[in-house]
């Protein structure tokens, strides 16, 4: 098997513009939290949030690119969102080999983003199986 227990990935991501309005054209979802900044605000928070989900793109993206595989799938994925996310923040991408199932070709991750101020934003699990 390529992967061992303890082996980690890392990369940085960056929310900005392009990505922003990428996502919102993809997914139709304009809800006033990630589009208003008056009414995010209005909610506690500092600004528009970003949309949790652009987190699971890249997750699509560490799993189809940052892995040292391409026969790969997807069996399952879970994320917990922790911290919002701001345009422009820059996150820390920490995923680590957590289990290794040779005999069904299986690996799973346990993935971890942080922003700037080193604050846990999302983190989770993430399962992929070897074609």
């Amino acid at each position: 098997m390529i992967f061992n227990i303890g082996d980690t990935i890392q990369r940085r991501f960056i929310l900005g513009n392009k990505t922003y309005n990428n996502f919102i054209e993809l997914s139709q979802d304009r809800n006033p939290l990630h589009t208003n900044e008056e009414f995010a605000v209005s909610k506690g928070f500092k600004g528009i949030v970003m949309h949790g989900n652009i987190l699971n793109a890249f997750l699509s993206y560490f799993i189809g690119e940052c892995i040292p595989v391409k026969n790969v799938i997807i069996h399952s994925q879970q994320i917990q969102f922790k911290n919002p996310v701001y345009m422009n923040d820059e996150l820390d991408f920490n995923a680590k080999v957590f289990e290794v199932y040779e005999s069904v070709n299986t690996v799973v991750f346990k993935f971890i983003f942080k922003n700037r101020d080193s604050k846990v934003v999302a983190k989770g699990v993430i399962q992929i199986g070897i074609l």
